[in-house]
């Protein structure tokens, strides 16, 4: 496993690139945000195949269905925030409803646009796309995964939701792990206690666990590609056995992978401890890190969940 850092929307500008090579199908909107999305890489390659909307995601989203009816494969970039929230309606009218073929990413999810404040930071994205029925929702962990997640996006056929963090991260995704909608992936194993988590904190719980070995307690760290889908019969095996189970997220309390999870091990007799934003919105920091701590979602606050699940 290698501990180099990457970022996830150079990831995703660069993978998307080479999509456009390999598919014509392949086109690009973006609502005004292009340098901040990466999909100016797109825009340079294939400037005919990339559609500036402005700052108008609804008609962005409309557009975007309009061209998947027209045999096309639309990837839809904004900030998460506004993907989801602002374009709700059109999403789920225009496209969920006829379960057309758009790829909508979800860029400087979380709190990763730390500097912005709330009206930025997209802690509801995954309940609001999780709850559109035939919406596959990607939430990836690393740049590496980022790639395998973007070409993934693009070969379902149907309405897709990717969220992206904007900030460099750790790389964690096993290089030899094949991705697979649905399926867990163990990012360490342990037979004490079980961490799952999705999106950008998987680094933050190896952290954890890792402090946590040090104390003679073996913590095992599960990550979620895929919000949706996810089965019973693909998690129960990876918490049964456990003293207690944590799920962190960087994201709201309600909707989101902790409530997910509770349902999916709901017969699963072992205590639960769920680390998320609980009915807060964001604020602004000077950095990402900060607000993770204040939180309470940074390798620390999961270490003393861990603790109290340890301790019974």
């Amino acid at each position: 496993m290698t501990h180099r850092t990457h970022n996830q929307r150079m990831e995703y500008g660069k993978t998307l690139v080479e999509l456009g090579r390999e598919d014509p199908r392949i086109v690009v909107l973006e609502a005004d945000l292009g340098k901040s999305t990466q999909s100016c890489l797109f825009e340079k390659a294939f400037p005919e195949r990339y559609f500036e909307m402005g700052i108008a995601e609804q008609n962005m989203l409309g557009f975007a269905g309009g061209l998947a009816l027209a045999g096309k494969i639309p990837f839809v970039n904004t900030f998460a925030v506004f993907a989801a929230g602002r374009a709700y309606d059109q999403i789920r009218q225009s496209i969920g409803t006829a379960g057309l073929n758009v790829k909508i990413v979800g860029s400087s999810a979380g709190f990763s646009d730390f500097g912005d404040g709330a009206t930025h930071q997209s802690l509801e994205d995954l309940a609001l796309m999780s709850a559109i029925p035939g919406m596959t929702v990607l939430s990836p962990c690393d740049g590496p995964e980022t790639v395998l997640a973007v070409r993934e996006a693009a070969r379902i056929q149907g309405p897709v939701y990717l969220r992206l963090s904007r900030n460099d991260v750790e790389n964690v995704f096993p290089p030899e792990e094949k991705y697979t909608p649905g399926k867990p992936v163990v990012l360490r194993e342990g037979t004490d206690l079980a961490v799952f988590t999705t999106g950008i904190l998987a680094s933050q719980a190896l952290q954890a666990a890792n402090e946590m070995e040090k104390q003679g307690v073996q913590v095992q760290v599960v990550h979620i590609p895929t919000l949706k889908p996810l089965e019973e019969e693909a998690v129960l095996p990876l918490a049964r056995g456990k003293k207690g189970i944590l799920i962190c997220e960087e994201h709201s309390l309600r909707g989101g992978l902790g409530m997910l999870l509770c349902y999916l091990l709901r017969n699963l007799w072992v205590p639960k401890e769920v680390l998320a934003v609980e009915d807060r919105f964001g604020q602004s920091a000077s950095s990402h890190e900060e607000l993770l701590q204040a939180y309470g979602l940074d390798s620390r606050a999961m270490q003393e969940k861990l603790w109290k699940l340890w301790k019974g």
